[in-house]
């Protein structure tokens, strides 16, 4: 079945496939309530909660830097299992908060475990995987993840709907307990490590240990290019997040069903297109497709422009295209970005590397809630201008990645 979808065999992957699984179902069953729950278990307000929230992101954002150095210091798998731990202890510590400084140091505890486990998740997936079927497991990861985030979503719909403080905790004790048995199903991954190549000796004759360090990752200019690419995609994906629900709902006064079935339509097109879309892409050269993501972002976000000047009814049938268009940007952008970021860097710092592109992510998450609602009340359409405009710049910037990072110049394989 899923050979159908386009996703690979699993085979001798099944267990940290099945981490990643559970991992993502115990964040889809508490992100969707995080804001509930901290109004229903303390007596914050919603201003203060979100304070926390926002000043544990800037507290953790520099970790990148320190988590990159530990993932290529002692490998990927092993900062996978120190990140599902601490996951667990943050999340166990949200049972006990109270006020705003502790919810923000149990948060900033969250935050550094899943800093570290998907700090190092590029590069287990890069170990674990060969030349050529990059692109399709990071598609079908990406795949499995939405999915475990939209099974997690419908549990904790449950929780909401009993609406008790023993329901919201049930849900943290839940999410902790999934973060164990990622844990558990980790230990027995192999622990690949990048080995250094024979060549490289030292006086003996033994293989000597490699070097560089952030200064070698900072002053490679062809790979910092591509990092300031894929925040050009990071700023189109978080559209659906903090832009979308907004103008759905209150800017068009749209029915408010209508947020929950872009998301659903967003959630099951990665689920089980992904693969699809990384077949079709196979043969085509890499920074192509992530140009192709960006004019799909343009088309979505000029259907939405559109769902603004029509009647209610076929305003509702205009956003539900257009979120079908922007979700196409995410199916081809996703894989090629990620595939093309893993290759692009040297197995000894793939670390490091992969941290900077964890620090466009987790920037684009600190800076969009705020420069999108602003723009949002800044006239209808502002923020579409303002991110058509991105987005053709982003498109045409990425196109001349080849002329100086070769691996974006690569075509697209599926194995």
């Amino acid at each position: 079945m899923l050979q159908r979808l386009g996703f690979p065999r699993v085979g001798e992957h099944r267990r940290f496939v099945s981490a990643i699984v559970a991992d993502t179902v115990g964040s889809g069953l508490f992100m969707p309530i995080t804001l509930l729950y901290f109004l229903k278990v303390t007596d914050l307000t919603l201003v203060q909660i979100g304070s926390a929230l926002s000043l544990s992101a800037l507290l953790t954002m520099p970790a990148a830097f320190v988590i990159g150095t530990l993932v290529d210091r002692f490998g990927g798998r092993r900062m996978m299992l120190v990140g599902n731990i601490v996951q667990a202890v943050g999340m166990l510590a949200y049972l006990w908060v109270e006020a705003l400084w502790p919810v923000a140091l149990a948060t900033v505890l969250l935050n550094l475990g899943r800093q570290a486990f998907w700090g190092s998740f590029g590069n287990v997936v890069t170990a674990i995987t060969k030349p050529g079927e990059r692109e399709l497991w990071f598609g079908f990861l990406q795949a499995l993840r939405n999915l475990g985030y939209a099974a997690g979503g419908v549990l904790a719909g449950i929780a909401l709907q009993v609406d008790t403080v023993a329901a919201f905790k049930a849900v943290v004790i839940a999410n902790a307990a999934t973060f164990v048995i990622a844990f558990v199903l980790l230990l027995d991954v192999p622990d690949h490590r990048s080995v250094v190549a024979p060549s490289a000796t030292d006086g003996d004759g033994e293989a000597a240990p490699p070097t560089g360090g952030w200064g070698v990752v900072l002053r490679d200019r062809a790979y910092l290019r591509l990092v300031l690419g894929q925040l050009g995609f990071v700023l189109g994906i978080m559209v659906l997040n903090f832009a979308l629900p907004v103008y759905a709902a209150e800017t068009l006064a749209l029915p408010g069903w209508l947020v929950g079935a872009i998301f659903t339509l967003n959630t099951v097109m990665v689920g089980l297109g992904q693969g699809l879309m990384v077949r079709w892409m196979t043969g085509r050269v890499r920074a192509r497709m992530m140009a192709l993501a960006q004019v799909f972002f343009i088309v979505g976000y000029l259907t939405f422009v559109l769902a603004g000047l029509l009647p209610v009814w076929l305003a509702v049938a205009a956003m539900l295209v257009g979120a079908v268009i922007y979700t196409s940007g995410e199916l081809a952008g996703g894989p090629v970005f990620s595939a093309t970021a893993a290759e692009a860097a040297p197995d000894h710092l793939r670390g490091r590397y992969l941290g900077l592109v964890q620090l466009v992510w987790a920037i684009g998450g600190t800076v969009t809630p705020v420069a999108y609602t602003w723009l949002l009340a800044h006239g209808t359409y502002t923020i579409w201008a303002v991110l058509g405009a991105v987005a053709i710049v982003g498109a045409a910037f990425v196109l001349t990645l080849p002329k100086v990072l070769p691996t974006s110049g690569e075509r697209v394989t599926a194995g």
